[in-house]
């Protein structure tokens, strides 16, 4: 069943009169991991036996690059993908607030009242038990229950997910694909990583020398290190329903150094046939890292390599085959 998208509001001045009661928590979510899932879960849960509308609130930039822009993250997935994600989960109402100077100094009490009483008539607030907010994030749960006490919304503090001993984050979601570990970041989003974007012309080399490719410009700013990949593409634009064109596939993150490349680029190469036009928009979905991006002496050598690449990809696929989705 393909839940339908939540409505989406970006700024105070959208948000309709309608848009409460609610239940809401409060955040970034970058990546939407399973620790942000269970949380949402949580809320969707709750405003169902309520009454009320599942919601989020989330920021527009990401308060770091206004407040400090030299430690701002760089992102995982953009708002619309987060936005599509929670859809999926049940959430029903998405505010994604302007991040502002102006938003910046409102005290904790004035952010409550504001933003949360007055505009999304909240009626109960779940977040992680460190959750701050306000000028110079003088307010923590604490503070936000006696808030709540005073306007008339309860507050649920959420113990943080452990996902084999370790706190899920999306600080470790970047390290972890940073670093080429995309199974490891499967497991802590509870889905593939993947990247999404416009397929981009190449240089014609593939078609010619080696294997023809998708060429993948994403719209996000945290990529898999350099290196093979198992992977999975879906063309965005054939419906979102079970009538998509899926593929398996391979991919490359990299400069191409056989071919001397300085530009960072992602190709695909399908292990089905495309009997029809190359989608304008895919999603790439990293599943298991392959080995390292490397030179060979000529076209040919790394032509024999990528075919021993997709057996290697065939072989993972066969050995996942009939555990969905997460096999990883």
């Amino acid at each position: 069943m393909i839940l339908p998208r939540p409505r989406v509001f970006r700024s105070l001045s959208e948000v309709p009169r309608d848009f409460g009661p609610c239940a809401v928590t409060i955040g970034n979510f970058d990546g939407v991991h399973v620790g942000h899932q269970a949380i949402m879960k949580r809320v969707v849960a709750l405003a169902a036996g309520r009454g009320w509308k599942p919601a989020v609130l989330t920021f527009n930039p990401h308060p770091a690059k206004v407040v400090a822009p030299s430690r701002a993250p760089r992102i995982i997935m953009t708002l619309d993908q987060r936005a599509e994600v929670m859809g999926e989960l049940g959430i029903e109402e998405v505010l994604m607030l302007p991040f502002t100077r102006g938003l910046s100094q409102l005290s904790p009490e004035q952010f409550a009242k504001t933003v949360l009483v007055d505009a999304m008539q909240v009626r109960a607030v779940l977040v992680g038990e460190d959750f701050r907010f306000g000028h110079q994030q003088a307010g923590d749960t604490n503070l936000l229950t006696e808030l709540g006490a005073k306007y008339g919304f309860e507050v649920d503090p959420i113990d943080a997910v452990n996902v084999r001993g370790e706190r899920v984050s999306s600080s470790l979601v970047r390290e972890m694909t940073l670093a080429g570990r995309v199974n490891r970041a499967c497991r802590l989003l509870g889905r593939p990583f993947a990247l999404e974007g416009t397929v981009v012309k190449g240089y014609g080399i593939g078609h010619k020398q080696t294997v023809p490719t998708l060429n993948l410009r994403p719209s996000t700013e945290v990529w898999p290190a350099d290196g093979v990949y198992v992977t999975r593409t879906c063309d965005l634009d054939s419906g979102g329903t079970a009538k998509s064109r899926v593929w398996k596939s391979i991919s490359n993150i990299g400069t191409r150094p056989t071919f001397d490349g300085q530009e960072l680029t992602i190709e695909t190469y399908l292990l089905e046939p495309l009997v029809c036009d190359a989608p304008p928009r895919i999603r790439v979905e990293f599943l298991w890292r392959v080995r390292d991006e490397r030179k060979f002496a000529t076209p040919a050598v790394l032509k024999e390599q990528i075919l021993r690449d997709v057996d290697v990809a065939q072989k993972y696929f066969q050995r996942t085959a009939g555990k969905g989705r997460m096999s990883t």
